[in-house]
């Protein structure tokens, strides 16, 4: 009897544990310890001339994550973004600025070439990262990170369909599997915590925004 009663709390041991690792894994992003969820302040970013950034260092600070581009039909979107920079930055904004080419083919350049392009035509106070990929095998594991706390755009159906529409006419695709990042200038906000708090579609213009990142800072 008394084995039989170990045996079944043995079992039942084993059950509870696998029942908690599963329900660890389908809430979101893998924990580095276990019992705190990974924020973005737990990655380091690839910066130019094979520098790199421990975001870390960026705790207390609010986040706009952004994949650009340097000829795209949003890139103009640039002027926004050093709007909202220059009106918040001292009060806590970074925005990260990840250049990537994943997208027709309308971020060519090196790393520095997209730098002084910036610079020059829409006079960027923040820098540039390292081109890096946000879709696919290849993607940088900060994407993968804000693609799992944020699948989808906070956006209209009627947005995200009507890009989507448009990028067939001229035979380009963005979004490939659920989650991915739909096209160039795709937005995530983080808070002070690291935390995604949103994910704003590409259509959604830098000024737009103003008001979200003044009510984190």
């Amino acid at each position: 009897m008394k084995r039989t009663l170990h045996l079944c709390a043995a079992m039942l041991a084993i059950l509870l544990a696998a029942a908690a690792g599963r329900a660890g894994t389908a809430d979101g992003p893998s924990t580095r310890k276990g019992t705190t969820a990974m924020t973005i302040h737990d990655f380091t970013a690839k910066g130019r001339n094979g520098t790199s950034l421990d975001l870390a260092l960026l705790k207390g600070k609010v986040l706009l994550v952004v994949n650009t581009a340097t000829g795209c039909g949003f890139t103009p979107q640039y002027e926004g973004l050093e709007t909202l920079h220059a009106k918040y930055h001292a009060r806590g904004l970074e925005i990260l600025d990840f250049p990537c080419d994943q997208f027709g083919h309308q971020a060519p350049g090196s790393d520095d070439e997209i730098h002084s392009f910036c610079a020059l035509k829409y006079h960027t106070s923040f820098d540039q990262l390292a081109k890096i990929e946000v879709n696919g095998p290849g993607a940088d594991p900060i994407y993968v990170f804000l693609k799992a706390a944020r699948p989808k755009d906070d956006a209209p159906e009627a947005d995200i369909a009507g890009l989507r529409a448009l990028l067939a006419q001229h035979g380009l695709r963005g979004a490939t599997a659920p989650g991915d990042i739909e096209w160039n200038f795709t937005k995530f906000l983080v808070d002070r915590d690291g935390h995604v708090v949103r994910r704003f579609h590409p259509t959604t213009t830098p000024e737009t925004i103003d008001a979200e990142i003044a009510a984190l800072l």
